[in-house]
């Protein structure tokens, strides 16, 4: 996968750089962005239970900063989902919770939406970088 900063159509998978880390969602149009939470910009941090599927614009999603556009290369393309099964499925999403920074978050959000199954290659650097998976705040 490579991430272009182009205009997105319907069902593709956009992100955002925010500070040192990038902000996931899944692209309706210009008016419906799907997200798990908003963009972390004012630094605060959310208690992981307020934070919920969610629809705003575009303008709300890139908060300013640049937008990618995810262009998925020949296999990708043959794994996602049409667009419009894309679209349906982040729509369904909308109003669940249970997010978790390192195993349920804006990243595993747009990739289960775009491939059925839940990745966040941010998540998996943060466990290689301390040596093994994380729970409850402790290494294990």
């Amino acid at each position: 996968m490579k991430w272009k900063m182009k205009q997105p159509a319907t069902g593709d998978m956009i992100r955002v750089r925010v500070g040192s880390m990038y902000h996931y969602g899944i692209y309706l149009s210009d008016d419906e962005v799907i997200q798990f939470g908003l963009p972390p910009i004012d630094g605060a941090v959310r208690n992981s239970e307020d934070v919920k599927v969610l629809v705003t614009d575009v303008d709300v999603f890139h908060c300013g900063n640049f937008l990618e556009t995810a262009e998925l290369g020949f296999f990708e393309k043959r794994k996602a989902r049409k667009a419009e099964e894309i679209a349906a499925y982040a729509r369904s999403r909308i109003g669940s919770g249970d997010y978790d920074i390192l195993k349920n978050n804006c990243e595993h959000f747009a990739y289960e939406c775009v491939f059925g199954k839940g990745r966040s290659a941010q998540s998996e650097k943060v466990r290689s970088l301390l040596g093994g998976s994380v729970r409850g705040g402790k290494k294990e």
